[in-house]
């Protein structure tokens, strides 16, 4: 892995391919063994999940349903502190145990915002997987069930993350090269 350019920004190798599977397989592995009785709806939020969301689900051993949201919060490398729901639930939901299937977790408002309409929509229960979280940034109440690595508080790039819609088709996950 070299030094990348997207746009005006230079990236350095962060995480590796071979690491992010092992978390992938981590988080998948959990799980699995927490519903071994169950039949999940997995949540994938868009854009930004779909890489992991997809190896995510090659690793899932059990009975499933899958859904897609899209909500958006970020412009270039800064949170706007807004939420904005772009492609809505469509499916019922009442009375189902859901996985929020996240990207990266660092403010939590995606979060907060996607527990207000799940609550709405009376979800028996809601839990929240991500590949990535940040807990210097997370300052939110909900917990985040599965957590494939913590990383610091450094805008990363890849593996579905993007950088003003960019970059998200690498295969390996890189970091701000200030």
């Amino acid at each position: 892995m070299d030094i990348i350019t997207v746009k005006d920004k230079s990236f350095k190798p962060y995480i590796s391919e071979e690491d992010l599977q092992a978390s992938v397989r981590k988080v998948a592995s959990k799980i699995n063994n927490d519903y071994k009785d169950g039949t999940p709806i997995f949540l994938g939020i868009l854009n930004g999940s779909f890489m992991f969301f997809g190896d995510l689900l090659k690793s899932i051993d059990l009975e499933c349903t899958v859904s897609f949201i899209k909500l958006a919060s970020y412009e270039g490398t800064n949170s706007t502190g807004e939420v904005n729901e772009l492609i809505g639930l469509k499916e019922n939901i009442e009375g189902k145990d859901i996985i929020l299937v996240e990207d990266i977790v660092d403010t939590g408002n995606t979060l907060v915002k996607l527990h207000e309409i799940l609550s709405k929509k009376k979800a028996r229960s809601i839990k929240i997987a991500t590949l990535l979280y940040k807990p210097e940034a997370y300052k939110k109440h909900h917990p985040i069930d599965y957590v494939g690595m913590e990383i610091p508080n450094d805008f990363v790039l890849g593996y579905g993350l993007d950088y003003d819609g960019l970059g998200r088709n690498l295969s390996s996950i890189y970091v701000l090269n200030d």
